[in-house]
């Protein structure tokens, strides 16, 4: 993780491009894309998510998620509510429960053989000002995103199991025939030809038929029509198999968007919050100081796009039209496929630069136009 020599020697010089080049190395040495999706999955799911620090063997930064399951933070009674203590705990192959117990300057680890619990002799310097952990959380209440629909959700899967019993029940049905007494050889005969004929008197007291119970089709159809609706309404997300959500325009799209963009906003300032801390701890740590301030993470700035579908030429018409309003930066930012603004913003200056330097094609050809000419 060789960045500089000693960037803060010179910190007016590169102080933005060494932050972004050191962060951008921890997120890619932890593959943190993924462990930010797995974050977002685990707090939809038990409305929070931990994740951990530390130092590799390498001596690189290190970042995981734990489940929520295995893993807790106690804070103070506090009004800020700083976090004291981080517990997680874990059960190896061997059926030994292991775990730790970190605070703001060690880390205590116990192990659990013969169901006491017992610790390690001596506790191990984390190198972090404060407690390496964050806690990510969907809402204060704590409470997962499938919470408020999970009992519509079990009975539309209930509802869905009987109709697939009922096929079966239908394709197993017993057959009952009445006024005829069959021989076992009549039986294999049936069974094989699937083909009924039977002697019997015309007064109809002869009777050949399947044995049904009364069909609930039509009801169960209903019951999972109004479970479905009531499950995206509760759960503010439209139902992309709705064949007039296709055909609706832009501005209506986005009012049938509108409640799921309330929900992306709110889990986006909740995780923020977390990023926050995350890179406070991760800042602090006294073996990057060299390369970084310990209130960098306060300069950082975080960017997210949602997952829906993007109009290109909508969205450069507009930022055209904005030219000499807003900076050409605010520009790129309104352009979904501009991943990163600063690298696009780079390659503009040097267009630029090799443009008045004469390497473009385009003025390369206009002076061997006027060489022609002369």
């Amino acid at each position: 993780m060789d960045i500089g020599a000693n960037p803060l020697e010179d910190r007016t010089r590169n102080d933005e491009q060494i932050i972004v080049e050191f962060v951008e190395f921890v997120e890619s040495y932890n593959n943190q894309d993924d462990n930010n999706a797995e974050l977002a999955k685990l707090t939809s799911i038990y409305g929070r998510a931990y994740e951990m620090y530390f130092v590799d063997d390498d001596g690189n930064l290190g970042i995981t998620y734990l489940d929520p399951t295995q893993s807790f933070m106690i804070y103070d009674d506090g009004i800020l509510e700083k976090p004291l203590y981080f517990v997680h705990w874990y059960v190896g192959s061997d059926d030994v429960e292991r775990g730790s117990v970190s605070d703001a300057q060690n880390v205590y680890y116990f192990a659990s053989p013969d169901g006491k619990y017992i610790w390690q002799d001596k506790p191990v310097i984390h190198g972090f000002a404060g407690v390496p952990a964050a806690e990510f959380v969907e809402n204060d209440e704590r409470i997962g995103i499938f919470e408020p629909c999970l009992t519509l959700i079990n009975e539309y899967n209930k509802a869905l199991s009987e109709k697939a019993n009922d096929v079966d029940y239908f394709a197993d049905s017993y057959m009952k025939i009445l006024g005829a007494k069959l021989e076992s050889e009549d039986l294999k005969e049936l069974r094989n030809q699937r083909i009924i004929n039977l002697e019997g008197q015309l007064d109809g007291n002869m009777t050949v038929e399947f044995m049904e119970k009364p069909s609930a089709d039509g009801t169960q159809e209903n019951l999972l029509n109004k479970l479905e609706r009531l499950i995206y309404q509760i759960s503010m997300v439209p139902n992309l198999n709705d064949e007039a959500f296709g055909t609706a325009s832009g501005i209506a799209m986005q009012y049938k968007l509108l409640n799921t963009t309330n929900l992306f906003k709110a889990k986006q300032r909740k995780f923020e919050s977390g990023m926050n801390r995350r890179w406070k701890i991760i800042f602090s740590n006294v073996l990057i100081h060299s390369k970084v301030a310990p209130d960098d993470w306060a300069k950082l700035r975080y960017r997210f796009t949602p997952n829906v579908p993007a109009n290109a030429l909508e969205e450069a018409q507009t930022a055209a039209q904005l030219t000499g309003l807003v900076s050409h930066r605010t520009q790129l930012e309104m352009l979904s496929m501009v991943n990163n603004v600063d690298q696009e913003l780079e390659r503009i200056d040097n267009e630029d630069s090799e443009s008045f330097a004469g390497t473009s094609p385009a003025f390369d050809s206009h002076k061997d136009e006027d060489k022609m000419n002369e």
